[in-house]
């Protein structure tokens, strides 16, 4: 998802009571000060905006200034990075409502400095048991995607209260209750309206009326919220609330999950709405059988250092290893920018055509995770690319469990679509414990259907399955099944030397998050970019698709007409991805940066300044 705001709060004490509330600001004033989003009671300035922090004590990087004020709170107060971490992803579900919460899931990858190792947490959403391979066929054809979105149907089990529960019990410091605190707060006292929050709430006007929890939440008085208004969340403030007192189980096993259940089964559509909003089959039993599943992460060996990300269900670990592997035969760093452009787009193509084919939930499918993830497979893939002709797309899969050197595995296939809301926080502590954490609802908004009374959106997350074969004949591992989790993308990632952290980074952004961490990761570790330049760099996105998306920084440069004249083909992307990330600088500080642009600029915060 592209947009350019920051939502920024005011207050944190307000009565837990009433529906969202859109309070207007003084006419020709500007927005009001009001409390950062901590543990304290009196106010303080707006929380800083900065792309770029360095200091002691912790970091934290997140796309909102209130959520990375939360999470700095709790490093302040002696939590770790895990506390931190559930502190920042809970205000981020108040702040970005439409990308994040609750309703949601995501992949949470976890360094723990005592022991030198990398933990992970699979919290993504899962189908219903019910669920078939003819999830989204009707009469055997496969169903409008957008029909789908906005619906009972493309909810899944709810993974990310889960996730938080399980990584605070496993290494956490602080208990549910002490880290919900700052966003309890923050729900209730609100947060001030943009033009950007407006626009997303304008461009999802028409279906957020077709349900009227989500037509009070979103549209107060019945129009579009007023920006520089400040906007409540108390039904979310209560919600938090439940969840600090009964524990996740609330949600899993109690009056909030029969609420979602209830709501997923029978949407609570409008009178006299003409949208057709189907039922979704969620169960309570779907919810009480959901576990966040404890996985090794994906590891790939690049230039002396670890890279360790996100195992399947998510394609990001395996695509990101792979394209790296390739990469690392040629000398980036000594590579002229059209080169290096070339090079990098060709070796993202390869890695989307072999995660197409072979990678979907594992507890499902035989995904060959350590043949994506091996040297050898990369050098027979590699062999592909030449400097003087760009490949094309749709581009066929190798095969990992037996490599051959500039062999095709099957048909090709295109990249099937993935929605692109999501958001993403990395974190670190003074101990050197370091989290990166990207969560989503899917789509901007994600079903579009509130929850009655409990103040959060439903994810759309099961139309990230393949609604049918793009080819009959080839076998698509990402097709519904029963409790089976959705490919996904996203890409935690964090990079050790001799054990210790480097830098950990992750975006949102869909399928593009893949390339814009690794982009990200090559301008950084091979064209020696600072990490927050690495960042802002303009970006390019090439999914095994006809055309590779290029940034404006990339479309109005010479560079393009210099790749379309060996058969490159392009279009533009406003904007693609918004990542975080921080840095283990040589002298023991940490480094924080986000995005300087993209998403209105990103907010890096450090615990103590230097």
């Amino acid at each position: 998802m592209t947009r350019a705001r920051r939502l920024t709060v005011l207050g944190a004490a307000a009565a837990l009571a009433g529906s969202l509330v859109a309070v207007p600001a003084a006419a020709g004033s500007a927005a009001p000060a009001r409390p950062a989003p901590a543990d304290r009671g009196s106010a303080t300035a707006t929380p800083e905006k900065t792309p770029v922090a360095v200091g002691y004590g912790g970091a934290v990087s997140s796309v909102d200034p209130d959520a990375s004020a939360a999470g700095i709170s709790v490093l302040k107060k002696g939590g770790n990075a895990v506390d931190a971490a559930v502190a920042t992803a809970a205000a981020l579900g108040v702040t970005e409502p439409y990308s994040a919460g609750v309703g949601g899931g995501g992949y949470f990858v976890s360094y723990d400095a005592r022991s030198r190792t990398i933990r992970t947490l699979d919290g993504r959403e899962t189908a219903p048991r019910s669920a078939g391979k003819d999830l989204f066929l009707e009469n055997g054809t496969p169903l409008p995607f957008d029909d789908v979105v906005t619906s009972g149907l493309s909810v899944g089990t709810p993974g990310t209260p889960a996730t938080w529960d399980t990584a605070l019990r496993k290494w956490g410091s602080r208990s549910l209750r002490q880290v919900l605190r700052p966003a309890q707060r923050l729900a209730a006292g609100g947060f001030t309206v943009d033009e950007t929050f407006r626009q997303q709430t304008a461009d999802n006007e028409a279906r957020f009326r077709d349900f009227p929890a989500t037509a009070r939440l979103y549209l107060p008085g019945g129009k579009l919220p007023v920006v520089g208004s400040t906007m409540k969340n108390p039904d979310l403030a209560r919600t938090y609330g439940e969840l600090a007192k009964k524990g996740v189980g609330a949600l899993y096993d109690g009056a909030l999950g029969q609420d979602i259940v209830r709501t997923v089964r029978k949407p609570p559509v409008r009178a006299g709405s003409p949208r057709t909003v189907r039922p979704g089959d969620l169960t309570a039993g779907d919810l009480r059988a959901y576990r966040v599943r404890s996985q090794a992460p994906t590891h790939t060996g690049y230039r002396g250092l670890d890279v360790y990300g996100m195992a399947p269900s998510s394609s990001g670990g395996t695509s990101i290893a792979e394209a790296l592997n390739i990469l690392e035969k040629s000398e980036v760093s000594r590579l002229s920018e059209k080169q290096y452009l070339h090079r990098f787009i060709e070796a993202a193509r390869i890695a989307f055509a072999d995660r197409g084919r072979w990678v979907g939930d594992p507890a499902q499918e035989d995904v060959p995770t350590k043949g994506l993830t091996a040297q050898r497979f990369a050098d027979a893939r590699a062999c592909l690319i030449h400097d003087n002709k760009a490949l094309t797309s749709p581009l066929a899969p190798g095969d990992p469990r037996h490599p051959q050197r500039c062999a095709g595995a099957g048909k090709a296939t295109p990249t099937t679509y993935e929605g692109e809301n999501t958001t993403h926080l990395t974190v670190a502590d003074k101990w050197g414990n370091v989290v990166a954490y990207t969560l989503t609802i899917e789509q901007t908004g994600g079903s579009g259907i509130v929850v009655p009374h409990r103040g959060f959106l439903l994810n759309n997350e099961l139309t990230d399955f393949s609604f049918a074969p793009a080819d009959p004949a080839v076998h698509d591992p990402n097709l519904p099944g029963p409790g089976k989790r959705p490919r996904s993308s996203m890409s935690p990632t964090i990079v050790l030397r001799h054990g210790r952290p480097v830098v950990a980074l992750g975006s949102p952004g869909g399928a593009t998050i893949i390339t814009t961490v690794l982009q990200t990761l090559v301008n950084h570790l091979d064209r020696g970019m600072p990490l927050v330049d690495a960042i802002a760099a303009p970006r390019a996105s090439q999914r095994n698709a006809a055309r590779t998306e290029l940034e404006p920084g990339l479309w109005n440069s010479p560079l393009r007409r210099q790749l379309e004249a060996i058969g490159h083909a392009f279009k533009e992307n406003p904007e693609i991805g918004a990542a975080t990330g921080v840095q283990r600088l040589p002298d023991g500080r940490w480094l924080a940066a986000a995005e300087k642009v993209r998403r209105g600029g990103g907010s890096a915060r450090v615990v103590h300044r230097s």
